[in-house]
């Protein structure tokens, strides 16, 4: 892409911040909705969320 053809863009900036736009917006949506906090959920403390990420980290998984 060459410089010269975004600078004379006039409906392509439009639509190109309509996309950044849009994609901050969905980005926005999916984390608040679809990705909860779930250690300043479960866990009191900052103590016990480290506690419990350090569990998990090092714990063996069980066999099924």
């Amino acid at each position: 892409m060459y410089a010269d053809g975004f600078r004379n863009m006039t409906i392509g900036r439009t639509l190109w911040a309509l996309i950044i736009v849009k994609l901050i917006l969905l980005f926005l949506v999916v984390k608040l909705f679809f990705f909860p906090d779930i250690l300043k959920r479960d866990y009191e403390s900052d103590y016990e969320r480290a506690a419990a990420v350090r569990h998990n980290l090092t714990s063996t998984p069980s066999s099924p």
